[in-house]
């Protein structure tokens, strides 16, 4: 049976957070431990006591002598900490992530793929390859690393999928508590979608810039207008649009740096900037509303050119009539290969190839593919594309398709490690956090499975899992509406469909979700901030009006915490990300009429940046 053909009553039993129920014995044995350290300190000291008094000796000046019984060891001198490069995030530093993976882990029947009956392929072109280990091993390692190139280049920041913000906030006077509008830029294009019915335009789900600080020698070889170029230090901001053009500013004023890109396609989701510094750009298509092809680019930024397309109608795919890239992929720097996840259910790797010098006036790629393709023996392959954007810990990919299958893959080996079935549909990122040397996957889903057609009441289940291991360590939920239409066209989903915040600085014990329409359709909205080791709520923040937007925290070198969303009729509220109480908030206006947010933001430094649903993108000061 298709789980949206099921009927699940909600009850108040979703709101109880659930435990690993191993909990109970762990504390057991931390205790047992804890007591035998104690004791054998206990015996230790009596034994040496002992072993010291009897080696005293007489000496014949009547003195008493010691014989030395022990052998100097030199302390370890501990390792320095790198200083923080310029180009590195602040708000990750230092590097705590010790990414390990043991490849014996066992995993436990309820998360084994072949529990569900899996069937797994490795493809090259149309050839189905019957072994498969990658030639140069990916190991993605702490965030910090991820980038060297200042600024918010993917989809929440890196392959941790963990900051939406570089840099940290500055006030000469001390206090951050005002939010002012400092300038709007206007798109102007639209685009008609695939079934003809509505022209696309603007931004929406997931949308969010990209801002990055280019070093002096990359701006000269770049088509950047020469009124920009001259700047010291220019930020600019990437927005990839609905209407089918790829979109440069000024981070500072808002004025245009550069010619836009046209593409042609609507892009739905974040475009990735290269890590190394590279001038490409990774653009992926939202709708087949092409002229050529419906897939993935790869554009220079040299001069706007289109290095790259891979069309995703693979017939081997097992939907293969739909080949959207939402996703916002990943590049690992050091094998040259690009991570990206499609709607038509295969997992991409690109060996990109690259030949570049830095500040090089051309750049040259030249792609060889692979995929992963899977599915299960309850599963129809057209529920397996991969809408939300994958994290990535060492070499184990985390993503999650549109059967409600979040999954763990080995990228070296191609091979699936576990799967973990969520109680709804999920369009959400895996947040990673490591935690004393674990793993964990923060995820959410949204209220879509849990009725029939029309208005209903359900669950937005919330969950901690050990990524290592796929095990539920606990789950919450919210309640909220959603409307099933005739079809998917007229949906309108609540519950959780922003990328929550995994808090740093004086709220590092707390992860930070957003729950859309929790009084009624179109009503309401809640941020909640969970303890993350328990699931407890520590506060929740009510607003009158949904947001599909996801929050943003950003931090002043101190460490204090604020948390930035916005929602639907173009409010921007500014909260205390401890106490979850209000700072403030504004109406953000423009003069070609309303403001309804639906994309996701980025900051940096002290300027936020994000796109409306009309066209507009906005810089808005936080002072």
């Amino acid at each position: 049976m298709n789980q949206k053909d099921q009927y699940i009553q909600p009850d108040n039993s979703y709101h109880q957070p659930s435990h690993d129920p191993s909990s109970g014995t762990m504390l057991l044995v931390v205790t047992l431990t804890i007591f035998s350290v104690v004791l054998t300190s206990v015996l230790a000291v009596i034994y040496f006591s002992k072993n010291r008094s009897d080696s005293i000796i007489n000496t014949a000046d009547g003195s008493n002598g010691l014989v030395d019984t022990y052998v100097a060891v030199a302390t370890p001198t501990p390792t320095p900490v790198p200083a923080l490069a310029d180009y590195q995030n602040p708000l990750l530093y230092p590097a705590t992530a010790q990414i390990s993976i043991d490849g014996n882990t066992e995993i436990a029947d309820n998360v084994s793929p072949s529990t569900r009956g899996i069937t797994q392929n490795v493809i090259s072109g149309s050839t189905i390859l019957t072994e498969y280990t990658r030639e140069s091993e990916i190991n993605m390692g702490d965030p910090l690393y991820y980038s060297d190139i200042a600024g918010v280049i993917t989809y929440r920041g890196n392959n941790f999928r963990n900051t939406a913000a570089f840099g940290y906030l500055t006030n000469s006077d001390g206090a951050i508590d005002t939010l002012t509008t400092a300038w709007e830029c206007r798109t102007g294009h639209s685009l008609l979608s695939s079934d003809m019915t509505f022209e696309w335009e603007g931004f929406q789900l997931t949308g969010q810039p990209l801002i990055v600080r280019w070093p002096s020698n990359m701006i000269s070889s770049m088509n950047i207008y020469e009124s920009a170029a001259s700047k010291t230090n220019l930020t600019e901001v990437i927005c990839a649009c609905l209407d089918g053009y790829i979109y440069f500013y000024d981070l500072d004023d808002g004025t245009m740096t550069r010619d836009p890109i046209y593409t042609g396609v609507t892009v739905k989701g974040t475009p990735s900037l290269d890590p190394r510094g590279y001038p490409l750009l990774y653009v992926g298509q939202g709708d087949d509303n092409g002229e050529y092809s419906f897939g993935m680019y790869i554009y220079s930024l040299i001069d706007g050119s289109l290095l790259y397309s891979y069309e995703g109608l693979d017939d081997g795919a097992y939907r293969m009539n739909w080949s959207a890239f939402d996703s916002s992929p990943l590049v690992d720097e050091d094998t040259d290969t690009l991570i990206w996840p499609c709607e038509n259910g295969i997992i991409y790797t690109f060996k990109l190839n690259t030949q570049y010098t830095s500040g090089g006036a051309s750049i040259q790629i030249n792609p060889e593919c692979t995929g992963y393709k899977y599915i299960f023996s309850d599963t129809q392959g057209r529920y397996l594309g991969v809408e939300s954007s994958c994290a990535v810990y060492g070499g184990y990919c985390y993503f999650i398709d549109n059967n409600s299958n979040l999954i763990c893959l080995d990228l070296n080996s191609f091979e699936m490690v576990w799967v973990f079935r969520t109680s709804d549909d999920s369009d959400l990122s895996p947040v990673l956090s490591e935690e004393n040397g674990v793993p964990y996957i923060y995820i959410a889903t949204e209220v879509d499975y849990q009725g029939g057609t029309g208005e209903y009441n359900g669950a937005a289940y919330t969950y901690k899992i050990n990524a290592l291991t796929g095990q539920e360590v606990w789950q919450t939920s919210q309640s909220c509406y959603t409307y099933n239409g005739e079809t998917s066209a007229t949906d309108q989903s609540g519950g959780c469909l922003g990328n929550p915040v995994i808090g740093k600085g004086e709220i590092e014990n707390l992860v930070i979700f957003s729950y859309a329409m929790t009084n009624g359709l179109t009503s309401g909205n809640r941020l909640v901030a969970y303890n993350r080791d328990t699931g407890t709520e520590v506060w929740h923040y009510d607003m009158n009006i949904y947001t599909y937007s996801s929050p943003v925290a950003c931090y002043t070198e101190d460490g204090k915490a604020y948390i930035i969303i916005a929602d639907s009729v173009g409010q921007i509220h500014m909260v205390d990300g401890l106490t979850g109480e209000r700072i403030t908030y504004i109406q953000v206006e423009s003069s070609s009429g309303s403001v309804s947010f639906e994309a996701s933001p980025a900051v940096f430094g002290n300027t936020l940046v994000i796109g409306s649903t009309t066209g507009s993108v906005f810089g808005i000061r936080i002072d």
